[in-house]
């Protein structure tokens, strides 16, 4: 083949698009310029998110002559899944390579009466938390809609293509890595087709977007979708969440829980819980129980602590059961909704906080040293009494 030839055929693959980029609406669009009937559209969708099959020549209802036409200039293309592993307690982590050898991880969650997966959004994190690992690989990029929806194609593939009620995905939280509010479109396109009735029709009560707090994204949200929210808040002061969050030094509490209210003001069918990692000696005291109890007693929400979960290089330890327990008696005895999430997949680093991937870091971001966490709070309890 000679350089003309090799320089044609690059062009030919270089114009197939991914048609897991394209949720309903736009592959009816993709559809209308090939002449063809939106119904197609739907089709499509069937077959790839609810059926699992991936290969035109299968897709027995498309005529031959469309199977061809796609082939040509189409694809249907996934991330490569460089390790499947399993936890003693059930939990399941992918690391999925992308084209550009970045890599990002997926994690499924079996429980008694739900399967949760929680999806990616971003290689690495911009926002620089500081009790998470996902923020100590830095940022890269956004993922497309076709790396997000991909995970959980990935995961349904892997668990089985069952969609009755004993599916085994029923939940799928936006918890991964990333800030999935700094990726708006590609993961509301995403969040859509999860709730796409003709792809795998999950309830908007069971996709939850989580988030550190971008103030104006989240009231875009509010106009666009009805999922649920949960909200990263982890302290009860500006002083202190501005270490652990620092995205709080633009949007500080007040501003992010006055979103929260508008968010479900008059949506009866939207839910918030507001995360809160539970760190030893930093804000896990009684009297930081009553200060969260306080900020939210004008917000139907519930409480989810989350004990630290420890990864290579983390100056943070999680504190004793006997700790959590009674920062969350506390918040009950004040009228607030509280859980503690169990510790899943800590084994196979898949645990909250944990997901770190392989990111080839653009951010530039230095090394900053170690925040002196518990002297800030030392000194504001100080100050407080």
């Amino acid at each position: 083949m000679n350089a003309h030839s090799d320089m044609r055929v690059e062009a030919d693959v270089a114009v197939k698009v991914n048609l897991l980029d394209f949720d309903r609406p736009a592959l009816e669009a993709f559809f209308a310029t090939m002449g063809e009937k939106a119904f197609r559209a739907t089709q499509l969708v069937k077959w790839i998110h609810q059926s699992g099959v991936v290969d035109f020549d299968a897709m027995s209802n498309l005529s031959k002559k469309l199977r061809v036409e796609l082939a040509a200039t189409a694809e249907i293309a996934f991330p490569e899944i460089v390790m499947d592993r399993e936890s003693a307690d059930g939990t399941r982590k992918w690391l999925l390579r992308l084209n550009d050898g970045n890599c990002i991880e997926t994690v499924f969650i079996p429980e008694k009466e739900r399967g949760t997966l929680c999806v990616s959004s971003q290689v690495g994190c911009a926002l620089d938390c500081t009790f998470c690992a996902t923020a100590r690989q830095g940022f890269n990029r956004n993922l497309s809609i076709a790396e997000i929806i991909a995970q959980l194609w990935i995961a349904r593939s892997a668990l089985g293509w069952d969609m009755g009620d004993d599916r085994a995905i029923s939940n799928v939280v936006l918890m991964g890595m990333g800030e999935p509010l700094l990726n708006f479109k590609n993961v509301v396109a995403a969040m859509n087709l999860m709730m796409d009735d003709l792809a795998y029709g999950l309830s908007k009560r069971r996709v939850t977007l989580s988030t550190a707090g971008v103030v104006p994204a989240l009231d875009r949200l509010r106009e666009v979708s009805e999922v649920s929210l949960a909200v990263s808040l982890h302290a009860t002061n500006d002083a202190l969440r501005d270490k652990l969050v620092p995205i709080n030094k633009k949007y500080p509490i007040a501003e992010l829980l006055a979103a929260c209210r508008r968010y479900i003001d008059g949506q009866t069918s939207r839910s918030i819980t507001i995360e809160y990692a539970m760190l030893a000696g930093v804000n896990d005291s009684v009297q930081e129980a009553r200060a969260l109890a306080k900020l939210l007693r004008d917000i139907p929400a519930k409480v989810n602590l989350i004990p630290f979960n420890p990864f290579p290089g983390s100056c943070f330890e999680r504190p004793d059961d006997e700790v959590t327990e009674r920062f969350r008696q506390t918040l009950i005895q004040a009228g607030a909704l509280a859980f503690t999430r169990r510790p899943r997949g800590d084994d196979i680093e898949a645990a909250c906080g944990q997901l770190a991937g392989r990111v080839q870091d653009r951010s530039r971001r230095h090394e900053r040293g170690r925040f002196e966490i518990v002297a800030a709070q030392q000194s504001q309890q100080a100050g407080s009494q």
